[in-house]
């Protein structure tokens, strides 16, 4: 299990230092280390199987009516490797697949970098055609932008003017009721002159009136 650790560690370890020096080395180069992970999988694997039937034929032994029952140290010592056998065998587990979450990984990776290695490897005219591509996307972008914006203007004009028209409106309604209100007073005010006109005529009449009989009376 050491070594079976040792050897995860060391895989990826390779893989980040060729990682690391150049761009150009192909990931996936460890086909030895694989190759001793699957024999060392496999080696592990029957050890523990092997382990597994001690420990059985001990569990075996501990029932046996030769054995009494109640003998603690017996049942400790077959619980302790119980636990050791438990033990290695989440190791082992853990350790494979970190290794393989390792290999999988770089699989990845590496699928990645042919793609990457295989766009920059393509011919001129492609990528004249892609950056055309790109260009013409960003002016497309630019179009639709401008186009948003000039809507954006034209919406608020809109706004602007309606709410002027209804400033309008609204100046015209009030300048058509004081208009109408003006005639009305008009009318008021000359039916206000022509009763005082009116009561200036039969005060005048009266004032004569009472004038003539005055005098009538101061000749008579």
């Amino acid at each position: 299990l050491v070594s079976f650790s040792k050897l995860c560690t060391s895989y990826s370890s390779s893989r980040d230092g060729r990682r690391d020096s150049s761009d150009t080395t192909p990931l996936l180069n460890g086909s030895s280390q694989d190759r001793m992970f699957e024999t060392m999988a496999v080696e592990i694997e029957q050890l523990l199987g092997k382990l597994t039937g001690i420990n059985d034929k001990m569990a075996e032994y501990t029932i046996s009516a030769g054995v009494p029952s109640l003998n603690a140290a017996l049942m400790h010592t077959l619980q302790r490797h119980r636990d050791i056998l438990q033990d290695y065998t989440h190791e082992f587990h853990k350790t494979k697949a970190n290794f393989l979450a390792i290999r999988e990984r770089e699989n990845l990776l590496g699928s990645v970098r042919k793609d990457i290695e295989s766009y920059k490897s393509g011919s001129g005219v492609n990528n004249r055609r892609t950056e055309l591509f790109l260009k013409e996307h960003e002016h497309l972008r630019n179009s639709d932008r401008l186009i948003e914006e000039t809507i954006s203007i034209a919406m608020a004009t809109k706004e602007n003017m309606t709410s002027q028209r209804g400033m309008l409106k609204s100046i015209h309604s009030k300048m058509n009721t004081l208009a109408n209100r003006f005639p009305a007073v008009n009318s008021l005010i000359q039916r206000i002159n022509l009763r005082k006109r009116r009561d200036s005529l039969i005060l005048g009449v009266i004032i004569g009136i009472c004038t003539i009989l005055l005098l009538l009376y101061a000749f008579h």
